[in-house]
């Protein structure tokens, strides 16, 4: 039986070997022309019905054909195909429905709306309400809610679940009185929880040391997004006075730290201005990897601000190894050059890689207003990035045109699910995208380093039993080649940081040696330390 691993140098033009691969690269080009035609299509339309804004979106782990997605101000959508498809319908509860949307989704499936409120026998924005629905947006609860203060607001909650007994945590903030500017008026950030799938709640209680004021704006304690530790820690960081601030609680949010720590002083602070946009914000998300891999455990902050420039806004990241003690010093996301607006960022992560994913809109690729939506991921724990332009069309937003106050992001097991608000001829439109993390991990990789594309081949392709990788360097250099799976988890290294001189090389793998499954496959050539991918179809 034949190594799976033989290389072979050749340098005869009329070799049989070299009428082979033009014959494969015919193969090739096909597969790759059918392969954009494919991917072009990737945008889908969820709505462009009622002005939506402000999107939430969620997957369900444990059936990722059902998402659902909600929108301002009582919107809810459903698609049983991974978002392929979409059906929208409107909800309603006794204590009115006021935005805000953030939909989640429980160990068991069912689907909860977290929203303001607006009741009719009560004082607008009063309470946080909690909608849950058990058969996929057929049928609605009317809602339980916490918060309930007088006529103070109650404002831009967020969630979190614990993946081990299902306990519900809430933060929110609060204001004394929206909008006013009296000294005396102040905004907390506040939480509860519910231990029984949202039937219940635990009175609200006041988190934050610092206060802020009520006028919603950089002074203002705002973008309160908890997270829970893989030992059921609640973490949760906000904006406000003394910038990005961080708290925790290690007894179900019984107690907190008695001193905030401070994350990053955010010193443009976090209300700022993008034109074409009626409100923008730099409001901070943090998660943390629960996943099994080497960042397990980790906290990160996400958000965007201006300290570079009012015409340069960028996206950012921190991260914490010590359950929040200490924080790095924040990295930079989107990785244009200078001069260029990214802003409305949000972040998830794959619980099953711990690989961080970033949407947001930006300007690096058309003049003026014009604007783009971009993904990054990063597969090293928020040390690198890569950038892909996910959106097929730029649009201009007009700020006489409410946007909202942020984007939104699903991921499991590889299966991405951005969405975001698209303005287009006066008509808001809700937008989605259909990716996984192996396409948008290879689409951001770039053949710079080698000669042009055509010196890195994998043929056959589909192919069963032998695959062969044909490459060609211009100079001595150091090669590595590995094989990933459709997760972009490497499975394989065929060639770990050898040095190789100057030619054409030919690898043969041998699948049924490897005892590769049949599926979609990608291989990593590396040629001092540039980076390109091709992908391999594996059939039986």
């Amino acid at each position: 039986m034949s190594s799976p691993f033989r290389n072979a140098y050749f340098r005869g033009k009329n070799s049989k070997m070299n009428r082979n691969l033009i014959k494969h690269k015919l193969i090739l080009t096909l597969t790759l022309i059918s392969l954009v035609i494919f991917a072009s299509a990737q945008n889908i339309l969820i709505t462009d019905q009622g002005f939506p804004n402000e999107p939430s979106i969620m997957m369900d782990p444990q059936n990722p054909n059902i998402i659902l997605a909600g929108a301002n101000i009582n919107k809810y959508y459903v698609s049983l195909d991974t978002g392929r498809t979409w059906t929208g319908n409107s909800l309603q509860s006794p204590y009115g429905v006021w935005g805000d949307p953030a939909i989640a989704v429980d160990k068991h499936g069912d689907f909860y709306f977290f929203h303001l409120s607006n009741p009719q026998d009560g004082n607008w924005i009063d309470r946080i309400v909690c909608q849950k629905t058990s058969d996929r947006g057929n049928t609605w609860t009317d809602g339980s809610y916490t918060g309930l203060n007088g006529t103070k607001a109650q404002d831009k909650q967020w969630f979190a679940f614990d993946p081990e007994d299902n306990t519900i945590y809430l933060t929110w903030t609060q204001f004394d009185d929206y909008g006013s500017s009296n000294t005396g008026d102040s905004s907390s950030i506040m939480f509860s929880k519910s231990l029984d799938a949202g039937d219940t709640w635990s009175p609200a209680k006041r988190i934050n040391r610092i206060n802020g004021d009520c006028i919603d704006s950089d002074d203002t304690v705002e973008g309160a997004v908890p997270t829970v530790g893989p030992n059921g820690e609640i973490y949760v960081a906000w904006a406000g006075p003394e910038g990005i601030v961080f708290d925790r609680s290690l007894d179900g949010g019984e107690t907190w730290l008695e001193e905030d720590i401070q994350v990053d002083p955010m010193p443009t602070g976090w209300d700022y201005r993008i034109s074409g946009i009626n409100r923008s914000n730099g409001l901070p998300i943090t998660i943390c990897d629960l996943s099994n891999g080497p960042n397990r455990g980790a906290i990160y902050i996400n958000w965007s601000d201006q300290r570079n420039g009012i015409n340069d806004t960028d996206i950012w990241l921190a991260k914490s190894v010590d359950g929040g003690d200490t924080w790095s010093s924040p990295v930079r996301v989107n990785d244009d050059e200078t001069g260029h607006q990214q802003f409305f960022t949000w972040m998830a992560i794959d619980e099953t890689t711990g690989y961080l994913y970033f949407v947001f809109y930006d300007r690096r690729d058309a003049g003026s207003d014009s604007t783009h939506v971009y993904m990054a991921v990063s597969q090293d724990g928020g040390n690198t990035f890569l950038n892909r332009r996910i959106s097929e069309e730029a649009f201009v937003p007009n700020d006489g045109v409410f946007f909202g106050d942020y984007t939104n992001l699903t991921v499991h097991d590889g299966i991405i699910r951005p969405i975001w608000t698209r303005l287009h001829e006066g008509k808001l439109s809700l937008w989605t995208h259909l990716t996984t993390a192996e396409e948008l991990i290879t689409s951001t990789t770039s053949p710079s380093g080698l000669s042009s594309k055509a010196t890195f081949e994998n043929y056959p392709n589909p192919a069963s039993g032998l695959i062969y990788i044909s490459y060609k360097i211009h100079n001595r250099s150091h090669v590595s080649l590995s094989i990933l799976n459709s997760n972009g988890m490497v499975i394989k290294n065929i060639i770990s940081n050898e040095m190789r001189g100057y030619g054409k090389y030919v690898e043969e793998i041998n699948t049924d040696d490897l005892r590769i499954p049949p599926g979609v496959y990608y291989i990593h050539l590396e040629v001092d330390g540039k980076l390109h991918t091709e992908r391999q179809v594996v059939v039986e």
